[in-house]
């Protein structure tokens, strides 16, 4: 890890930016919080950082763009993804910009500070990881189009080609949070 305890926090949601800032803060790092890639530009105009933990979901924008912006301000950059909405495009993706690490939500402080030291590859890894199974594929699915719908239970029954009923039973079983 980097001798550089500076952290820049890209999280559209104040109350977990604030969490982790006073988190980090503890630990010893100086940490600014950004709430989307136009105050990034800002802040990178003044000063340079060792770390970002960046949302992949910054309102309407996408945190990879923001990813891309902090690799190019500084290649060095230890950068984290923290995603609610884990993919293998995505987490891809984000490697591909400069990420060092891809975390899926809910994650702590000291899981992104392992992945800010697991910044380079393991060939150790273990290959015969449990596979997803067909039920967390389909809550995935479900909870996702709810979110693309804005919570319009009718127009995402029709989208999932269910009917209204069965996705409200399936929501009663395993409620959204």
């Amino acid at each position: 890890m980097t001798a550089d305890r500076s952290l820049i926090v890209v999280e559209d949601d104040s109350g977990f930016a604030r969490t982790l800032k006073r988190s980090f803060e503890r630990r010893g790092y100086e940490v600014v919080l950004a709430a989307s890639i136009e105050e990034v530009r800002q802040v990178l105009e003044q000063r340079s950082f060792g770390h970002a933990v960046v949302d992949l979901k910054l309102g309407g924008a996408s945190g990879l763009a923001c990813v891309e912006l902090l690799h190019a301000h500084d290649p060095d950059m230890l950068i984290v993804v923290l995603t609610g909405f884990a993919s293998i495009s995505t987490a891809v993706e984000a490697i591909k910009l400069g990420a060092c690490h891809y975390l899926a939500k809910p994650s702590n402080t000291d899981d992104i500070e392992a992945a800010f030291n697991k910044a380079e590859g393991n060939t150790e890894v273990a290959l015969d990881a449990r596979p997803t199974s067909i039920k967390t594929l389909e809550w995935e699915r479900i909870h996702q189009t709810l979110i693309e719908t804005d919570f319009n239970i009718s127009e995402a029954a029709r989208r999932l080609g269910m009917h209204r009923r069965t996705l409200a039973r399936k929501l009663e079983k395993r409620p959204v949070k």
